[in-house]
């Protein structure tokens, strides 16, 4: 044993944590962005991966450069005024020049206190002493650059580092080689996050950025790796590919939710009573048990997730007909619940139709949109009342299930237009069937299909899987040429 585990918090250090190898990932920020001196900014949702690749590049990075690693994360008090803000920077790249040996006048120099009466202009001086005096080129990456970007302060921070890069360009001054900023928010667009309509303001600073275009989710090759280094300290026997298929078609390579299940298949599911150890977790109705225990777990991802749908009932509405209208909806970028959506990470673009963005996060939805229903709804309360008769031997009867759900419907629904059937449907049977599988089974809806146009629900049960296809039903001819 090794030592190592999964992690979804934090840093992932390789040596202390099972990660997939973004090496080619590296490689490609490196070569296509840093080296051309670009300034850019690495946008991506919440828990994919940012603040690790941010590691990663200092790591490979130091040598070369001097690469001035900070982050806003706790730097609430540098954004009172424009000399805080100098000098706490100051602070931060005074401890981050020592750590990398730069010599000691350089660094005295550095410390030498700002004006007091143009504080931002004398901190971009010493940008340019620092870049001109250096031996090496100098770096500056910033973490979480938009905990605090929602005042003037910060725009005239990011328009000193977009004139001195503009000088630079024309032989007027030295300063940073390349600048990354990293955050949820494109800072070359902030107005979203920042103002209320009447105070909109579309001229960020910072739009001298190169569009950062790298893919960061992980592959299935990725995965299949990092399982493959797991299965050589802990000896599962596990079938890598199979699991590797699983983990992404689950997550889409969402970083944290391949983390997430593994690390529960390794830690909460490996020494239960079903799964007593590794080589019985580590299998298709181990993973299944992962897929349960997130469903249902609080994290700040599905937290955050849920706080973002109440913030913004235009995205929560659009999400709420994506997935029970089973109507296709097309993408477009001037629409501010798709732009929403897509900068948060939960839905995103194929075939220039919006989609969600994973399994895992579509089935949480409908878990989210399910439990508003719940309360008085007479499909829900009928199927609870009954739902012991559709178990036998644990074994799921999903032909009762459909007979039932089908007088049921008839009794309640049965003079409803084709227009209600097809916008409430699929929610009236996730009603039905929710109280019966709850807490030990598993249900999504199968996406390649309704893309099709079509609604296939696959539902996981004890090792068992069922395909309930839904459709209106136009008369028997026409139904025996769709069982055909």
């Amino acid at each position: 044993m090794s030592g190592k585990k999964f992690n979804t918090t934090g840093i992932c250090i390789p040596s202390l944590h099972y990660m997939v190898d973004t090496t080619d990932m590296i490689d490609q920020i490196i070569d296509g962005y840093i080296e051309q001196g670009e300034y850019f900014t690495i946008n991506r949702a919440r828990q994919f991966g940012k603040t690790t690749t941010l590691e990663l590049l200092y790591q490979r990075l130091k040598e070369k450069y001097i690469v001035l690693d900070i982050s806003f994360e706790a730097a609430d008090e540098y954004f009172q005024t424009l000399g805080t803000l100098a000098r706490g920077l100051i602070m931060d790249i005074s401890e981050r020049l020592r750590a990398q040996q730069v010599p000691k006048p350089l660094c005295e120099e550095w410390d030498i206190p700002v004006s007091g009466e143009f504080p931002l202009r004398d901190f971009g001086r010493k940008i340019t002493a620092l870049c001109s005096k250096s031996d090496r080129e100098v770096i500056l990456t910033i973490d979480e650059v938009d905990k605090n970007a929602d005042n003037q302060i910060f725009m005239s921070f990011l328009g000193l580092l977009r004139e001195k890069y503009l000088k630079q360009r024309s032989g007027k001054d030295h300063t940073f080689k390349s600048v990354i900023l990293a955050g949820v928010y494109d800072v070359k667009n902030l107005k979203l996050k920042l103002h209320a309509p009447e105070e909109s303001k579309y001229n960020s600073p910072w739009n001298i950025a190169a569009d950062f275009t790298v893919n960061m989710s992980l592959t299935k090759t990725g995965i299949a790796e990092m399982l493959c280094g797991y299965e050589r300290d802990c000896h599962t026997g596990m079938d890598i590919e199979y699991i590797a298929r699983q983990l992404y078609e689950y997550t889409s390579g969402y970083p944290f939710l391949v983390s997430r299940l593994c690390k529960l298949i390794d830690e909460q599911v490996a020494g239960t009573k079903e799964f007593p150890d590794r080589h019985s977790a580590w299998t298709k109705d181990g993973f299944q048990a992962a897929v349960k225990l997130i469903l249902y777990e609080s994290n700040t991802l599905f937290d955050d997730m849920r706080k973002k749908l109440d913030e913004y009932p235009e995205l929560s509405e659009m999400i709420y007909v994506l997935l029970f209208n089973g109507k296709s909806i097309a993408y477009s970028p001037d629409n501010l619940a798709m732009d929403i959506g897509m900068r948060f990470g939960f839905i995103k673009c194929a075939d220039e139709q919006i989609a969600v963005a994973n399994r895992i996060f579509e089935t949480r939805l409908y878990n989210y949109y399910l439990a508003e229903e719940m309360l008085g709804n007479n499909t829900y309360s009928a199927s609870m009342q009954i739902k012991n008769q559709f178990i036998h031997g644990n074994v799921l009867d999903m032909e009762l299930i459909l007979r039932k759900f089908a007088e049921h419907f008839t009794d309640v629904y049965g003079n409803s237009t084709d227009k209600f059937i097809e916008e409430y449907g699929r929610l009236l049977f996730l009603l039905y069937l929710k109280p019966i599988i709850n807490g030990t089974g598993n249900y999504y809806i199968e996406s390649r299909t309704r893309s099709m146009g079509r609604t296939d629900v696959i539902v996981d049960y004890l090792g068992q899987q069922y395909i309930v296809e839904m459709k209106i039903y136009h008369g028997n001819e026409y139904n025996l040429r769709g069982e055909n």
